[in-house]
């Protein structure tokens, strides 16, 4: 049964900009507005603090609603959508960094812990993601090399293109080069710990970046699978799953699914539920929702959910 709360067809999320030292001053195409010469490196769209096309916060909406996250819901979280949308823009390497699971993070920080995929939007020179090692290190290794700032070297830095998907788990040594362009599903956990830093003046976090980290390589490519001509499966995890969405034709979602869903514009133009859309717009699909249609030929959405079964609803016609 549908709640009428105003809340059963898609919600916009608005990008929340967060400045970071390797960010970038301009963000185009997705965005046209200025960030003040501020160097932008994330745009945050499922914070609580994010702002929605219904006026409210995302959390108040939650807080208010928490039916809108159907099977979703965390009794341990409940203000907060379970995952984090971000896209990055990277004009610099992000910090050698690692990211605590669920319990480590539950014990020490009381919240969710932090397992990632990055699906690379664009990819200029030298395009390159470092994830795990080439080689297994021991613990002392481990903590000399971060000390000394050699763990760059020993990383696994590896070239990505366009449309390439790779899975972090939480634990996983890991850093972003420069040129890159990202659409980043994860927990929602803004826990990082920083190991090494390039020099920059920011704080590290060495003995709980160190108690986390797994120290061998990781094998982060992800296997696809063609759901339909339009659809294509590109990882699913313990946590979410994760989907390109290639319209060429309308995309029509059924009425009434279970769990919510997140859509992000990477291409294209046009109407979902009749609201207006572009790239580097996002939208929070509720649980119980009416059913609705998006209008874009050759628009391109990342659609990501957390279900144990893949979602059944969405019908192209």
């Amino acid at each position: 049964m549908i709640r009428q709360t105003g809340t059963e067809l898609p919600v916009q999320l608005l990008p929340l900009f967060r400045e970071r030292v390797w960010g970038r001053k301009t963000l185009a195409p997705f965005f046209s507005e200025d960030p003040d010469g501020k160097l932008i490196g994330e745009i945050w769209f499922t914070f609580e603090e994010n702002l929605t096309s219904t006026g409210k916060s995302l959390g108040e909406l939650i807080r208010e609603n928490p039916h809108i996250l159907g099977r979703a819901l965390d009794d341990r979280h409940p203000s907060i959508c379970p995952l984090l949308v971000k896209l990055i823009f990277t004009s610099e390497r992000l910090s050698v960094q690692v990211h605590p699971d669920d319990e480590y993070a539950r014990k020490h920080h009381g919240c969710l812990g932090k397992t990632e995929a990055w699906y690379v939007m664009d990819s200029q020179p030298p395009g390159e993601v470092a994830v795990g090692f080439r080689q297994p290190l021991t613990p002392d290794i481990f903590r000399s090399s971060v000390e000394s700032g050699e763990v760059e070297q020993l990383l696994d830095w590896r070239k990505v293109g366009q449309g390439d998907v790779i899975f972090t788990p939480a634990g996983t040594v890991h850093a972003i080069g420069a040129g890159l362009t990202i659409c980043e599903i994860q927990e929602n956990s803004d826990i990082t710990y920083r190991l090494y830093d390039y020099g920059r003046p920011r704080e590290l976090h060495l003995d709980h970046g160190i108690a986390v980290s797994k120290l061998g390589p990781h094998d982060c490519h992800t296997t696809t699978k063609q759901l339909a001509d339009w659809r294509v499966a590109l990882m699913d995890c313990e946590y979410f799953r994760m989907e390109r969405l290639d319209l060429y034709r309308p995309l029509r979602i059924a009425e009434g699914q279970d769990y919510f869903l997140l859509l992000i514009c990477l291409e294209g133009s046009g109407t979902i539920a009749e609201q207006d859309f572009h790239a580097g717009t996002a939208w929070m699909v509720p649980a119980g929702n009416r059913e609705f249609t998006i209008e874009g030929t050759e628009s391109q959405w990342i659609l990501a959910y957390l279900s144990d079964t893949v979602a059944e609803n969405l019908h192209a016609s």
